[in-house]
């Protein structure tokens, strides 16, 4: 398809977020960056605009409605719609302890910002994705929410056996699926991205895959054709088991 006309990806002042948000803005793409620090929100649409992206700062906290709230307002006032949903905000609160150790709140406040702030930004911004007729949303996900992959002794993911993050994930793509069939006879397109195994803050860097190569697969699906998938979850190779 046509480039669209706005994107907004939450979580986007850093990693993987941000380098989606530089990939689409050079395609032409107006960028909306939802951050919920507004200082690092400002510098990041600002480090795009020196590069000659249009791109604007809208603050937006996944796990707070008011301010979802306040970014339907903002973007219905300026933009009447939106184009694409990316939902990039997430979080690891596993500390590296087995699953039978892990605290209560930590598996709680991964769930609240990975998937249940998920499904509040989608809920919330669905309306203004319906105004279009090319609406696309991309889950991130990872290789990691596969309960195939998790699931094989043989996997090279074996080894991180996570709940609170993993689960969270698997909870992901579930809502992508449950989302998809709803639309199905629709335009618009939901699918789930995995980027692989990046090096971003949440993996203190250890990942060895770049953010360019990991945002790849985020604008592809963000840019699906009117004949591409929908309910589907996709890595660089392509499909992803569940």
């Amino acid at each position: 398809m046509e480039p669209a006309n706005t994107v907004l990806i939450t979580g986007a002042n850093k990693g993987i977020g941000f380098e989606t948000a530089r990939q689409l803005g050079v395609m032409g793409f107006t960028i909306l960056l939802g951050t919920r620090n507004g200082e690092k929100g400002r510098e990041a649409s600002a480090s795009l605009i020196k590069e000659g992206v249009n791109a604007r700062h809208i603050p937006l906290d996944v796990t707070n409605q008011q301010t979802l709230d306040a970014a339907f307002k903002d973007i219905e006032e300026e933009f009447g719609s939106l184009d694409v949903l990316i939902n990039n905000a997430g979080i690891s609160k596993d500390g590296g302890v087995s699953p039978s150790q892990l605290e209560m709140s930590a598996l709680k406040e991964t769930f609240e910002t990975n998937f249940f702030g998920m499904f509040a930004v989608t809920r919330t911004l669905l309306p203004l994705l319906r105004e279009r007729p090319n609406g696309r949303i991309v889950n991130l996900s990872s290789g990691l929410g596969s309960l195939t992959i998790n699931s094989d002794p043989n996997s090279e993911w074996s080894r991180f056996n996570l709940l609170a993050y993993n689960s969270s994930k698997t909870a992901v793509n579930a809502l992508t699926v449950m989302l998809a069939k709803e639309f199905k006879n629709t335009s618009l397109k939901i699918n789930a991205a995995d980027p692989g195994y990046t090096a971003t803050d949440l993996n203190r860097h250890t990942g060895s895959r770049s953010v360019q190569q990991a945002a790849e697969i985020v604008v592809r699906l963000a840019t699906l054709p009117e004949d591409g998938p929908t309910g589907g979850f996709f890595d660089k190779n392509g499909e992803v088991p569940w």
